[in-house]
Parts: C-alpha cells; sequence; structure tokens
C-alpha cells in the first residue's frame, strides 16, 4: 500500500512517520522541502517527491500510484486571506481533483477544531462531549479555510464517492501544551491510532471527527472516532499537576481561554500573521 502524505515535512507527518511502519507499505512524502531523517528510518519505505500543493501538475504527479492520501499540508496558522485560501482551499481543490483523476478513493484530511473555534463548551447539551459534525464556526481565516475544505471534501464525497474523513485536530503536541491542552490533547500515538483507523475503516464515506485523545478533561466527543475504530488510549491528566504547578487550576467553566474550541483564536486580529 502506498500512502501519500502531504506536508511530509511538517511536524505532525515527522512524528507519524515512524509509526505508521507497516509490512507491504511505502510512505510518499510530499512538501516543498525534503523531509528530515528521523529515527528509525532504516525499518521506513519511504518516498520523497518536492513540490507545491498550489501546483495542480506537481500534486497529480506525487498522486501516481498511490492507494491512499493523509492529507496534512498547508498553511497551519492564521495569515491573510489569499494564504490560507490557496494554501488550503486551491491546495486541497489540487489534491481532490487528481485523487478523482487518478481512481484514488480513500482519503484523510486534516480539519482543525478553528473550524469549529467559536462553538462554547456545553456539558449540559452535550454530556458526552460536542459532537464533532457540529456546524462550522470558524474563529480565523485560518478557520474559515478549513471550513471550505471540509465543505469541498463533502462534495467530493457526494458527487464521486469518495471516503473522506475529516479531522477536527485539537493539540497534536508530544506533551499536552497549557492547561488547555489537558482538555483538547492529541499525543502522537493516538494521533497514529486515529490515521490507521481511517485508513481501514470500512466504507466510510464522508466524516467529520475530533482529533483528541482520551483525556480526562475532554469535552470533545469521541463516539464519531469509535464509530470508525478509533479508540484513544493516552490522557492528559497525568501532566495535570504539571500543568497546573505551572499556570494555575484551569476553570473550563469561564475562561474563554478555555471554554470556546478555538480558545484565544477567537480573538487574534483577523488575518494577522501568526508567528
Amino acid at each position: 500500500m502506498r500512502i501519500l502524505v502531504t506536508g511530509g515535512a511538517g511536524k505532525v507527518a515527522t512524528s507519524l512517520r515512524s509509526r505508521l511502519v507497516a509490512d507491504g507499505r511505502v510512505l510518499r512524502l510530499f512538501d516543498l522541502v525534503r523531509p528530515s531523517e528521523i529515527e528509525g528510518a532504516g525499518a521506513l519505505a519511504e518516498e520523497v517527491v518536492l513540490g507545491s500543493l498550489t501546483d495542480p501538475d506537481a500534486v497529480a504527479a506525487a498522486c501516481q500510484g498511490v492507494d491512499a492520501i493523509v492529507h496534512l499540508g498547508g498553511q497551519s496558522k492564521e495569515a491573510d486571506a489569499d494564504e490560507v485560501l490557496r494554501a488550503n482551499a486551491l491546495g486541497t481543490y489540487h489534491l481532490l481533483e487528481a485523487a478523482r483523476r487518478q481512481g484514488i478513493t480513500r482519503f484523510v484530511l486534516a480539519s482543525s477544531s478553528h473550524a469549529a473555534g467559536f462553538h462554547p463548551r456545553d456539558v449540559a447539551t452535550y454530556p458526552d462531549g460536542l459532537p464533532a459534525g457540529l456546524p462550522p464556526r470558524p474563529d480565523t481565516l485560518y478557520g474559515w479555510s478549513k471550513a471550505a475544505v471540509e465543505s469541498l471534501a463533502s462534495l467530493y464525497a457526494d458527487r464521486f464517492g469518495l471516503d473522506l474523513i475529516c479531522v477536527r485536530i485539537g493539540l497534536w503536541f508530544p506533551t499536552p501544551p497549557q492547561n488547555r491542552g489537558l482538555a483538547t490533547w492529541l499525543s502522537p500515538d493516538d494521533g497514529a491510532r486515529m490515521i490507521e483507523a481511517c485508513l481501514s475503516a470500512p466504507s466510510p464515506g464522508f466524516r467529520i471527527i475530533w482529533g483528541v485523545s482520551r483525556n480526562t478533561r475532554r469535552w470533545w466527543s469521541l463516539a464519531e472516532g469509535e464509530a470508525l475504530g478509533y479508540f484513544p488510549k493516552d490522557d492528559a491528566e497525568v501532566f495535570a499537576a504539571e500543568r497546573i504547578a505551572e499556570f494555575g487550576e484551569p476553570d473550563f467553566d469561564v475562561d474563554p481561554d478555555l471554554n470556546r474550541v478555538g480558545a484565544w483564536w477567537c480573538d487574534w486580529p483577523l488575518g494577522q500573521r501568526m508567528g
């Protein structure tokens, strides 16, 4: 099985590469720059294709001979409208078009929690966590671009029958950053479990799931991911004492940086590039 991984030089792809090792599997890494060597690279069967998602010819070439796509590439933070739409919406369009033309039907797409950033924590209405398929409420132009990508994925699933799973990713880091991560962390190991489930689920059609671990303080639903076979194991609570000692006791009821999906991104100046 040959899997195209866009954004192959990025931090998420770098954390995934060694975790996706499997007999008979080849990872084709697509990015503007060559991915760095990683520990355990000798066990990996990898190919590298350099190019931009904004170049349809480069994207089509990267898709040749591919069985599935894990789309992690694009602009990952707030920037101006032209940049986020070109890198994310237009880049994803080029990728979906190439997939459609070449008969690639399995597509795992990195959306973002920021596509739903203005949804508030609501345990009264959703005691098992906010459903993953809530309507988009983007918190930034970046979030808007990810909402656009989700709707584009829905179009290609309905019109062409592609299996497309959009993952509204939380905080995918080695350890949960700050107190917000106690609720929204996605561990690298769970990230790999999630990708494997999305690649292997039979005939999922179009789905949206949260990219989040089994955190004690989680307020996003796991049901949609579990329906695809994603059963996360890690819990940010093992880091709670350390985070609370540094940042204080979190208040997920009233703190706007903790009780909105998008946290402080909801207040970031629109279109202003993040460092």
